[in-house]
């Protein structure tokens, strides 16, 4: 039996980091997201209110699954990180707008960002069958 391959995707427009992680990593069907925030295609990072942070995080996960032959409805667990636990309620409400019913498993977690980030968010996908 043949381990799975393994692809490190990438589309013009994904965004990178200085810092030394892919992307994503593919294995067989399997995506797996690194963590994204509120960054440009360079990986700079753009400050927003939380809404925009989060918009700006959720499309980048987006951009990273386009590239890996996915996209969020075939997201089957995310991770995320949301700086002050006072935006919450926002964070669900904005979470069911990009993950409706059923919707992955989750973990989230507070308190935990530096200053310069309001959230961020890893993924796991399966690829489409097309």
């Amino acid at each position: 039996m043949n381990p799975p391959l393994v692809s490190y995707p990438q589309l013009p427009d994904t965004p990178t980091s200085h810092l030394p992680f892919s992307p994503c990593v593919v294995v067989g069907d399997l995506i797996f997201v690194s963590g994204q925030a509120s960054v440009d295609p360079q990986g700079n990072i753009v400050s927003d209110s939380f809404e925009g942070e989060f918009r700006r995080s959720i499309e980048n996960v987006r951009k990273v699954l386009e590239a890996a032959g996915s996209d969020l409805s075939h997201v089957v667990q995310t991770r995320n990180y949301v700086r002050d636990a006072e935006d919450l309620a926002l964070y669900n409400q904005l979470y069911r707008e990009y993950f409706p019913q059923p919707s992955p498993a989750r973990t989230t977690i507070t308190n935990c960002l530096p200053p310069s980030l309001k959230y961020e968010v890893e993924a796991v996908a399966v690829r489409r069958r097309e």
